[in-house]
């Protein structure tokens, strides 16, 4: 069971105790510190959300895809060690942009990818492409979602568009109107809790928008604004309709434990 020597000692990030661990939660950059022994840590790493496209016309847009999530062990030895939590995505503008890309969240050797924006109308609707093959972003209503060597964003239809690729699984393809679902996420308990991160945005729809989970938005439902995605939850943000922007992806996570 990962641990360290009993002299061993740590700053860095949000400091708290459960269950026999000390855990080091990490919501924006900073440094991890260690001194007085080497050992193992676990961790927990998501990427930034991506954003959802926007829209300038009747048209639908895509949700963004979710952060990466990773997890795992570390040995590590008295040293100061580099963190970086993933910002959010750019929310695509009502000029029908596509959605921002997230950015990667990293612990030492460790990268947790963000996603890729949603498709817009403007030069969408295919949504992105995953960065370094992860996390496809949806499509706009009728086209094709971003690939992923791991999952893609979903499909568009007539008058829905694809929902974002999640840390756990693709995205859902938008139907008779309907926004296709986001990705569903990972669940990790490593801060103490379960909680689930890395959610795709849902993709908007003419009648119903694209629902999300895992801290993905929702997408817009006959008209408006995508939802945004959770902060410090790695979720995708929805995808907008009618001349408005998509959601904003929502910023990623790092999270360090050792036995106290």
């Amino acid at each position: 069971m990962p641990g360290f020597w009993s002299r061993f000692s740590a700053t860095g990030g949000t400091i708290t105790t459960s269950g026999g661990y000390t855990i080091h939660t990490f919501t924006a950059s900073g440094t991890f510190t260690a001194s007085g022994g080497s050992g193992s840590v676990e961790y927990f790493l998501a990427g930034g959300g991506a954003g959802g496209g926007g829209t300038d016309n009747a048209n639908e847009s895509g949700g963004g895809a979710g952060g990466e999530a990773k997890s795992g062990s570390l040995t590590i030895t008295p040293a100061a060690y580099s963190v970086t939590v993933g910002g959010g995505g750019t929310a695509g503008s009502a000029a029908g942009a596509n959605g921002g890309t997230g950015s990667d969240s990293v612990f030492s050797s460790v990268t947790a990818r963000g996603g890729s924006g949603g498709g817009g109308n403007t030069p969408g609707p295919t949504g992105n492409n995953g960065v370094n093959g992860y996390l496809g972003g949806g499509a706009g209503g009728g086209a094709t979602g971003g690939t992923g060597s791991i999952f893609a964003g979903g499909n568009g239809a007539t008058n829905a568009s694809g929902g974002g690729a999640g840390a756990g699984s693709v995205g859902g393809t938008g139907t008779s109107g309907a926004g296709g679902n986001g990705g569903s996420g990972v669940s990790s308990s490593i801060s103490g809790s379960s909680v689930a991160y890395g959610g795709g945005g849902g993709g908007a729809g003419y009648t119903t928008g694209g629902t999300a989970v895992a801290g993905g938005g929702a997408g817009a439902a006959t008209a408006g604004a995508g939802i945004a995605g959770t902060a410090n939850r790695g979720g995708g943000g929805g995808g907008a309709r009618f001349g408005a922007a998509g959601g904003a992806g929502g910023a990623g996570i790092v999270i360090v434990r050792y036995l106290t």
